[in-house]
């Protein structure tokens, strides 16, 4: 048992988390006369580790789950998910969500397509709300910094968030407030023959680049936001904003995350930071939730294919969900970290 708990620790800091290279970098500004516990050595060291890490990491993952996604057209998608009822459906449309596109305005263009081909809405709900907010990269990145206990709870509580969010639409018959032109459009064609493993690949590359090349910004950006919270921002002040001794951090940190829009990639060098300065988990990982999930540049889209009713409860449940899961994790952070 201890020799297995040594590979898992092993895996999530030498693999994953990829201390080596912090410590590879902390290294070399030393060589050229940057110390890492001055302003800017640490927040250079922090820049450089992080960027580096995340952009790895996310060539692997982007790669890997582009190849799988080969397997799964929208049209494929489609019948599977057609073959199954109630809650059921609701639940495989959620775990479809984790191999689709990485941000929520990539998936609103599959969610228009599932539902103009007549799946219910609620199903397409559950793989609207999952696909941005529990995707494997997510998985991942997250086992890299927080750990296993917390990746893992993290991504099961997203998918009750999708199934229960869908399955909450579909008994409420929320279909009535999809706009016409959804309903009508024309049916989805079925995708042509098999793909070979060199078009697999082909495809997977193509993945790859488009989609460094869509959140190579927001990384950038986040690690940047990130370096100065770690190595400028007073932790007492990250303690008493989002600390846990503020019942309405997990509240706050929902509503400043709406209006954002990017990716999981880009959330997590800022809550990598916000963690090490004290901020409660769950605090953190509901502001990661609202960004992803509920992008204001997503509700926009969506809005263009949904009536305000329906768009105004599928943004109450994803807040609600969000919140709930928040107050877990900060009330259960001892235990999983």
């Amino acid at each position: 048992m201890q020799i297995l708990h040594t590979i898992c620790l092993l895996i999530q800091d030498q693999v994953l988390g990829m201390k080596w290279l912090n410590t590879l970098i902390g290294n070399g500004l030393e060589a050229v006369g940057l110390e890492r516990s001055s302003l800017l050595g640490g927040a250079l060291q922090f820049f450089l580790y992080d960027t580096i890490k995340i952009f790895v990491l996310l060539s692997v993952l982007i790669f890997g789950i582009s190849y799988l996604q080969s397997y799964f057209p929208p049209e494929r998608t489609r019948q599977i998910l057609g073959r199954f009822h109630g809650i059921g459906a609701n639940t495989v449309a959620a775990l479809l969500g984790t191999v689709t596109p990485f941000c929520s305005c990539s998936s609103i263009p599959i969610f228009m397509g599932f539902t103009s081909a007549g799946l219910p809405i609620g199903v397409t709900f559950s793989f609207l709300i999952s696909s941005p907010m529990v995707d494997l990269g997510s998985l991942v990145l997250l086992m890299s910094i927080f750990g296993a206990k917390v990746a893992i709870v993290y991504v099961l509580l997203g998918l009750v968030i999708a199934v229960v969010g869908g399955t909450l639409l579909e008994k409420l018959k929320m279909d009535r407030y999809v706009e016409d032109f959804i309903k009508s459009a024309p049916h989805m064609q079925s995708e042509s023959s098999t793909l070979t493993r060199q078009d697999r690949v082909a495809f997977a590359k193509e993945q790859l680049q488009s989609t460094i090349r869509k959140v190579a910004p927001y990384i950038f950006i986040g690690v940047a936001i990130g370096a100065v919270i770690h190595n400028v921002i007073p932790q007492t002040w990250v303690e008493t904003i989002l600390g846990s001794n503020n019942p309405f951090a997990v509240i706050l940190a929902t509503v400043v995350g709406v209006p954002m829009y990017a990716d999981i990639f880009g959330t997590i060098p800022v809550a990598e930071s916000l963690l090490f300065k004290g901020a409660g988990l769950g605090t953190i990982l509901s502001f990661m939730m609202a960004v992803t999930t509920l992008s204001l540049p997503s509700l926009i889209m969506l809005k263009k294919a949904v009536k305000p009713q329906l768009l105004a409860v599928f943004i109450g449940i994803c807040t609600v969900g969000i919140i709930l899961v928040g107050y877990f994790f900060n009330i259960f952070q001892y235990f999983l970290i």
